[in-house]
């Protein structure tokens, strides 16, 4: 009976024949490709932040819009129910929609005013304040080998600071940077409550769509000279490297395991930095290079250990 079960599984793809035992080998390969295409357009992401002629304020605008735009229409494609099961889970997605909006207009406000590396590298430490803000808000018990990958990752950002200055562009992006990241931290947190009710795609519409909400009357208040290429980019952004990347990356979780994802999505920094490098001409200073590979390296510790 176990057999027939598993030889019937809705999930087969077509080609491959009903019952074929390369099921799961290529459900794996599959989803690995997925979370690596999804993470290689989230490192280029950040380069947005240069080729649109825009502030970082409405670049975001125009990236969370477009992005719940086609998220709403692939879940009406896919006739899934917008319903949420409560008026709590309403509240808790308009206040992780407002996070979300503070997450993503700094990350791009750190990269107009330092390089993507930066903006990248910042970004990337957000497991640092996860390390200390979910103890506190699950209750648990603050593990000493945490402690010691959150300072091994507080380590590689100051070792990215050129001066203890915020009159320096480079360490006024870092401290806008480490504002994203902290943002990014407490949105995490905020997810792990919607993560066994709703869908990645449904949490990210209501999310993505109270972010625009939350923009739209501080863009409204700024003068906006978009041209026809500056458009084009943000509808781009919006819907390849987030609604497309967020769906892929999602979607992957069912068929690798979320540390396997974890390593993956550390690699990020390494993607935005090399696209920086080799399409916006930046190259990453000595400084910037040895605060990254700290950064990953203890990143990507912490997920082996899981």
């Amino acid at each position: 009976m176990k057999k027939s079960l598993e030889k019937g599984s809705s999930r087969e793809p077509e080609f491959l024949g009903k019952g074929s035992l390369a099921e799961p080998e290529f459900l794996k390969k599959s989803a690995l490709i997925s979370v690596n295409i999804a993470v290689v357009l989230f490192g280029l992401a950040g380069l947005f932040a240069r080729w649109i002629h825009q502030p970082a304020l409405v670049i975001t605008f125009g990236r969370v819009f477009f992005s719940s735009l086609a998220l709403g229409i692939f879940l009406l494609v896919r006739r899934q129910s917008f319903r949420l099961n409560s008026r709590r889970d309403l509240g808790l997605m308009i206040c992780a929609g407002g996070v979300l909006a503070l997450h993503w207009w700094a990350f791009l406000e750190s990269i107009q005013l330092s390089t993507v590396a930066i903006g990248t590298i910042t970004f990337s430490s957000f497991p640092l304040f996860v390390t200390f803000l979910e103890p506190m808000v699950f209750h648990q018990k603050l593990k000493a080998e945490n402690i010691i990958i959150a300072l091994m990752i507080l380590l590689g950002v100051l070792v990215t600071i050129p001066e203890f200055s915020l009159e320096n562009n480079m360490s006024a992006g870092i401290f806008v940077g480490m504002v994203s990241a902290l943002a990014y931290a407490v949105l995490t947190l905020m997810n792990k409550a919607f993560t066994d009710r709703y869908s990645g795609s449904l949490t990210a519409f209501y999310e993505q769509t109270v972010a625009a909400l939350v923009l739209l009357p501080f863009v409204l208040r700024t003068e906006i000279d978009l041209s026809r290429s500056d458009l084009c980019l943000i509808l781009f952004l919006g819907v390849v490297t987030t609604a497309i990347a967020h769906t892929l990356f999602i979607s992957s979780l069912k068929d690798i395991p979320a540390w396997l994802a974890g390593i993956c999505s550390s690699l990020e920094t390494v993607y935005g930095i090399v696209f920086a490098i080799l399409l916006l001409g930046e190259i990453p200073s000595s400084r910037e290079i040895v605060g990254a590979i700290i950064i990953v390296t203890a990143v990507a510790a912490a997920q082996l250990k899981k």
